[in-house]
């Protein structure tokens, strides 16, 4: 069971898994930086505060009587649009600055393509069964000596 395991883990698509997972989660952090201490700080000024619709709500009954979602929501039953309003436009924040990045990763993949189809770039080593036949007939060429009769 030790050794499947092992050869579980082992497997490229497992590990290539790991490190999405790792850069997915170090990849939000970044998004989240430039949403909210880049992007959102110019929106607030531009805006004169932001798009803050969290407090938006409609009563769903007579006893609702506060300013506040939170408390709103302690008195009864709200419809809250304004969360998601709010959620809706850090959505599109978001989905823009992902597609910026993605656009930006595209050009550059683009731009070594080009160098590879130029030779710009070094070529790539052959595969590893060609260079072990190589070798072999490297070696056969050194070893072989010509038989006298």
């Amino acid at each position: 069971m030790f050794n499947e395991f092992k050869q579980f883990i082992a497997r490229g698509n497992v590990m290539d898994l790991a490190v999405g997972v790792i850069i997915g989660a170090a990849f939000s952090k970044i998004v989240d930086s430039v949403v909210n201490d880049l992007v959102m700080p110019v929106v607030g000024a531009l805006t004169g505060g932001g798009f803050d619709f969290s407090n938006y709500f409609l009563p769903l009954s007579a006893k609702v009587t506060a300013s506040t979602l939170a408390q709103a929501r302690e008195q009864g039953a709200v419809f809250a649009y304004g969360s998601f309003i709010t959620v809706l436009i850090n959505f599109l924040i978001l989905a823009w600055i992902i597609f910026l990045i993605v656009k930006g990763v595209n050009r550059l993949r683009a731009s070594v393509e080009h160098d590879k189809k130029t030779g710009k770039a070094d070529p790539a080593p052959p595969p590893a069964d060609v260079q072990l036949l190589t070798e072999i007939r490297d070696l056969l060429k050194v070893n072989t000596r010509p038989q006298t009769p």
